[in-house]
């Protein structure tokens, strides 16, 4: 019998992307909802409850093979105040993870982040042997959440992915995709800051490759795809795949970062056009691939976004 795989998060971006691709790949998912909603497509069951209090996870739990966490507070609500945070991001995993050792589940799969390991920018190229220094309370949550994992006692993965992208995708990919969408030449194309990103697909296919790892794994591993852009080139990739130029011309990066400032978009627009590469050691020596190229996953996401048509 197939392997019986628990996900959390399965209503948002990534949940929804891997409850598909898990599901497709023979894997039987039981979803594990806050409140009652429809039975996403592709689940084999469903159990709802509050995983801030999980007081009985026993039938949740009974006969599931792996846990696949992708709950959380995301990054995007960077106003929160550090003890939602915790309580969403620290708490909520160390109590499921503690129904997972006690159900005998056993792996436990964290989507953690890269901001567990880095702030915006990374000087030099990031990988798992590089120390943990995150800057804000989002990944500060994430390894505490790391951190919890590796005291409780059960097998663990905790992938870090870079930006993820895909369709359905929100915050600043959505907000690069938008910018991509405009009919106009923009100034960006003296921005040289490279980026790694990561596709929603490469990370279904990280997961499974987690999956059927021999353990035991009770470590965090970097998610990225090889061939990091610079923002200038993301443009580039968004506009090919609507069947257009790239439209860039250049512009001094101070003037860009004050415009950015002035329309509330200076934390986006730092985290897209300054550095930060990250390569997937770990994950390469399991033997994970990613699924496409970048420039090849945006302008696919361009086509189907319906860029070229100004959808959205």
């Amino acid at each position: 019998m197939s392997q019986l795989v628990a996900l959390t998060g399965a209503t948002g971006f990534i949940g929804r992307h891997l409850l598909r691709a898990l599901s497709e790949r023979g894997f039987r998912v039981r979803v594990l909802l806050r409140r009652p909603v429809e039975v996403p497509e592709g689940a084999s069951s469903a159990v709802v409850g509050d995983l801030a209090r999980p007081m009985n996870m026993a039938a949740a739990l009974a006969g599931v093979d792996a846990v696949v966490h992708s709950a959380g507070l995301a990054h995007a609500m960077s106003g929160a105040p550090e003890d939602d945070y915790r309580a969403s991001n620290t708490e909520a995993t160390r109590r499921l993870a503690e129904a997972a050792a006690r159900a005998k589940v056993r792996r436990f799969v964290f989507l953690s982040s890269i901001r567990a390991q880095s702030g915006p920018s990374a000087a030099g190229i990031l990988a798992e042997t590089d120390a943990p220094a995150p800057t804000d309370a989002y990944g500060r949550s994430k390894l505490a959440a790391e951190q919890a994992l590796a005291e409780i006692g059960l097998d663990w993965a905790a992938l870090r992915p870079v930006l993820v992208y895909g369709p359905g995708v929100k915050g600043n990919m959505a907000a690069l995709l938008r910018l991509a969408r405009l009919p106009l030449p923009l100034p960006l194309a003296s921005l040289d800051g490279r980026r790694s990103l990561v596709s929603v697909e490469s990370l279904a296919g990280a997961v499974e490759t987690v999956l059927a790892a021999p353990g035991p794994l009770s470590r965090p591993l970097v998610l990225a795809d090889p061939d990091p852009l610079t923002l200038p080139e993301m443009i580039a990739a968004l506009r090919s795949g609507a069947g257009r130029g790239p439209g860039l011309l250049p512009a001094p990066a101070g003037l860009l970062r004050l415009c950015a400032g002035l329309a509330g978009r200076e934390e986006a627009f730092a985290r897209l056009s300054t550095g930060l590469v990250a390569r997937a050691d770990g994950l390469r020596a399991l033997g994970w691939a990613p699924a496409t190229t970048t420039r090849d996953g945006l302008a696919a996401l361009a086509r189907g976004e319906g860029l070229a048509r100004g959808e959205g």
